[in-house]
C-alpha cells in the first residue's frame, strides 16, 4: 500500500511539474513591459497601469519589405515582446519574411514558439525535421507553398523557407511566444563566439580540421530586425 501511495504522489508530482513547465496563464489584463526596471525575472516585469499608454500595444512598418542584399537573401522584420511591450505575458507575436528570388531562410529552430506561415506574395519551398526517432534517423516533411497557403512549423524542430521562384516572395508568421527566440544552426555552429573546437566539429561532422576552420571563417549574418 506504501508503495502505491508513493508512485501514485511521484505520477501526480510529474503531471504538475509538466503542467507548470508551460507558460502561466495571465492574472491580470497585460503586464506591459517596464523597461526601466532593474528587477531580473523569467520574462519581463511589468509598468504600472496607470502609465500605459496605446503606444505600448502598437508597431508600424509592417508593409514595408524587409533588405534582402545579404549573403542568403531573406530579411525577418520581428513583432515580438522586444518591439511591442504589450506582449508581455501574451504567447504570441507575429513576423515578416521578405525573400529575394532563391533566397533562403536557413535552417534554424524556435526554442519557445510553434510557428505558422501563411504566403502573402510568390512560392516558397519549406520543410521541418523531426528529432532523433527511436529507430534512428530524422523525417523530413516538406511542401511547396503558393500564396494563401499555410504551413506549421512544430516548436523547436529545425525548418527552413526557400523562395525557388524568380520574383520576391513575403510570409507573415504567428508564433505562440511572446518572444520565441531563434537559433540559426549554422550560426551556432560555426559562429559562435568564442569558437567551438574545431576538433569537437571535425569529429562531430567526419570531416577534415581544414574545412571546419574555413566554415567558422565564413561572415555569419543575423537577418533578425
Amino acid at each position: 500500500m506504501a508503495v502505491k501511495l508513493l508512485l501514485i504522489a511521484l505520477l501526480a508530482l510529474a503531471s504538475s511539474s509538466a503542467i507548470l513547465a508551460s507558460d502561466p496563464s495571465p492574472l491580470q489584463d497585460f503586464c506591459v513591459v517596464d523597461r526601466h526596471s532593474k528587477v531580473f525575472v523569467n520574462g519581463f516585469p511589468c509598468k504600472n497601469m496607470n502609465d500605459v499608454k496605446a503606444e505600448d500595444f502598437f508597431l508600424s512598418g509592417f508593409d514595408r519589405p524587409g533588405n534582402t542584399t545579404n549573403n542568403v537573401g531573406f530579411a525577418v522584420t520581428q513583432a515580438n515582446v522586444n518591439q511591442i511591450p504589450g506582449l508581455n505575458t501574451l504567447g504570441v507575436s507575429l513576423a515578416r519574411i521578405d525573400y529575394a528570388p532563391n533566397g533562403l531562410n536557413p535552417p534554424h529552430t524556435h526554442p519557445r514558439a510553434t510557428e505558422v506561415l501563411t504566403v502573402i506574395e510568390g512560392e516558397l519551398y519549406v520543410g521541418f525535421v523531426t528529432s532523433n526517432l527511436n529507430g534512428g534517423g530524422n523525417r523530413l516533411f516538406t511542401k511547396n507553398l503558393r500564396k494563401g497557403d499555410v504551413f506549421v512549423f512544430p516548436q523547436g524542430l529545425i525548418h527552413f523557407q526557400f523562395n525557388r521562384g524568380k520574383t520576391n516572395a513575403i510570409a507573415f508568421a504567428g508564433l505562440s511566444s511572446q518572444n520565441p527566440g531563434v537559433i540559426t544552426i549554422a550560426n551556432a555552429v560555426f559562429g559562435s563566439k568564442p569558437p567551438i573546437s574545431d576538433d569537437v566539429l571535425a569529429k562531430a561532422f567526419q570531416v577534415d580540421k581544414n574545412l571546419t576552420d574555413w566554415l567558422q571563417a565564413q561572415f555569419w549574418t543575423d537577418n533578425y530586425n
